[in-house]
């Protein structure tokens, strides 16, 4: 069945801001992978002997993102996205200019013996300013598009990294054998201030709340509870697990599989990449046709399977040809899994608390990166190369079926909008904001014959309770009145309360409408919101 030309892969592209912000991308993306390859080719010049060293630069790529994902994310959440962005871009912009000028004047050579750790230092904090822009970038993606276009935007975006990483590495092989590496760390800082300018000339209208805005550490604790408390989005992170600690071993050990194993030099290694951005070209093209035949999960267990086959196969193969093949179809499948595991984060979760969970996602998807490159970088130097990536094949095949009953179809059927249901009541006296705590209740009647179906029903809207801001939910039976319930939760403060209003989405009214079917009274169930006294102090302002 063709697509329609409203989900047309290359729909998203009418939309003004998200096109030129493609197009921006696309040039920055080929200066970063560029900034890769003349990274992990520097490291294996300054270190040609310890594969440790050329791990720990995947490492120290992929620890900021741990460290920094969450604080990113809430900060995205609570802040003008694009002012996070323009922050962001320029600092890589300013590292990766003083690692080209550092490279251009002999600073970092393989006569310095500080030169790896200069290296690995500017490495981490290039990749602080991807850490802090990624979570956002990924915020900002569904406002330029339509829901129905967000799977074609995602793909999109994978089109961008597949097309820079077919033409960065190996462009990167022709100046680093030409003119040196250092130019091509400057022609990265260049690259960056397209994506500058198109954000700079952005005009987002950022959505101001009536409430107070919420403070880092709040927002990164109401981040973390949702994720806590969302039984769809924890299928998708430990699907990202099952894949990324295994995958990361190719990732981490391929440009030595290059230098040592193959003989290649540095345009050799470009051309790998290329191989494997071209796949990933091929495999954009491909993914819109089997997500109307698969489902997301058999797309992300089939493209996983072949993943690891053909890790197998580079682990017993040293023919140039037949790896640059195997690549092929490494970009086809990584391309698969990633944009897959994309689409069904971005589809589980509100936009309120949007960049705080992709950056749960994020933290993940690097900390298993992280790790995963330490194991394998460190099994490596024990046994072989060969043997490190062999074990990590074996092992992402085996956590396909470990990982399998973690679905990710359900985040498709979700419908997150603000379904804004709730009544507004009237009070006595208005709060200040940071009053509190704030205990809700509410009050049913229950059939007692159906109390256990009730409180089953009940478990779901608990979740919900919680995701949305409570921080006790309980619900109490009357002993002397066994058809009377009482629903309670506590929330932090009176502007949380409120923004509980706001947080409710229509898939989450559909539990509550299941809940109050076994709702008897005559009425609706009674809420009560009440503040936990305290002497207040009287002024004209909270």
């Amino acid at each position: 069945m063709a697509a329609s030309a409203a989900t047309s892969m290359w729909s998203p592209l009418k939309q003004q801001v998200f096109r030129a912000l493609w197009i921006a991308s696309a040039i920055s993306s080929v200066g970063t992978w560029m900034h890769d390859v003349g990274a992990a080719w520097l490291m294996t010049t300054l270190a040609p002997n310890s594969p440790i060293l050329v791990a720990l630069l995947q490492a120290a790529s992929s620890l900021p993102f741990f460290l920094l994902a969450l604080p990113a994310g809430a900060i995205a959440d609570v802040v003008d996205r694009r002012q996070v962005l323009l922050y962001t871009q320029s600092w890589m912009l300013l590292v990766a200019t003083s690692l080209g000028l550092l490279t251009i004047t002999g600073i970092v050579a393989p006569s310095n013996p500080a030169s790896p750790w200069i290296l690995l230092g500017l490495t981490f904090a290039m990749s602080i300013g991807s850490s802090m822009n990624m979570p956002v970038w990924q915020a900002v993606t569904p406002e330029l598009v339509t829901k129905e276009e967000l799977p074609q935007a995602v793909t999109l975006s994978g089109i961008v990294v597949n097309l820079s990483r077919s033409i960065g590495p190996a462009l990167a092989g022709i100046i680093i054998a030409s003119v040196g590496t250092g130019v091509v760390f400057l022609l990265n800082a260049v690259s960056f201030i397209s994506v500058i300018w198109v954000i700079y000339t952005w005009k987002r209208v950022h959505q101001q709340s009536a409430l107070p805005t919420e403070r880092v550490v709040g927002a990164i604790q109401a981040g973390v509870r949702y994720v806590r408390n969302a039984p769809v989005f924890q299928s998708i992170i430990f699907r990202t697990i099952g894949y990324i600690f295994f995958a990361s071993a190719l990732f981490a050990l391929l440009p030595l599989i290059a230098r040592r194993e193959l003989k290649l030099d540095a345009l050799g290694y470009g051309i790998i990449l290329g191989f494997w951005g071209i796949g990933g070209l091929v495999g954009a093209f491909i993914l819109p046709k089997l997500r109307q035949k698969f489902s997301i999960d058999r797309i992300v267990a089939g493209c996983s399977a072949v993943m690891g086959l053909m890790m197998l196969i580079i682990a017993s193969q040293r023919n140039f040809y037949i790896v640059c093949a195997v690549m092929l179809l490494v970009g086809i499948s990584s391309l698969g899994v990633m944009v897959s595991l994309n689409v069904a984060a971005q589809s589980a979760v509100p936009n309120w608390v949007k960049a705080r969970a992709l950056s749960v996602q994020l933290l993940v998807f690097q900390g298993g990166m992280s790790l995963g490159s330490l194991l394998w970088g460190t099994l490596a130097q024990h046994t072989t190369l060969s043997t490190s990536l062999a074990v990590a094949g074996i092992g992402l095949l085996v956590a396909i079926f470990i990982t399998a009953r973690f679905r990710l179809k359900c985040s498709e059927l979700l419908d997150l909008r603000a379904s804004l249901h709730w009544d507004q009541p009237t009070h006595a006296f208005e709060p200040c904001p940071n009053d509190g705590p704030v205990l809700v209740t509410l009050e049913y009647y229950i059939d007692p014959n159906k109390a256990e179906e009730f409180t089953l029903a009940m478990q779901a809207l608990a979740l919900i309770r919680r995701r949305d801001g409570a921080i006790q939910w309980g619900l109490y039976q009357d002993v002397s009145n066994p058809s009377r319930f009482v629903e309670t939760a506590l929330v932090e403060s009176w502007a949380e309360h409120r923004r509980q209003f706001e947080r409710v989405t229509v898939s989450d009214k559909v539990i509550e409408d299941r809940v109050l079917a076994y709702h008897i009274g005559s009425e609706a169930p009674k809420v009560s919101e009440m503040l936990y006294s305290k002497k207040r102090v009287e002024s004209a302002e909270c």
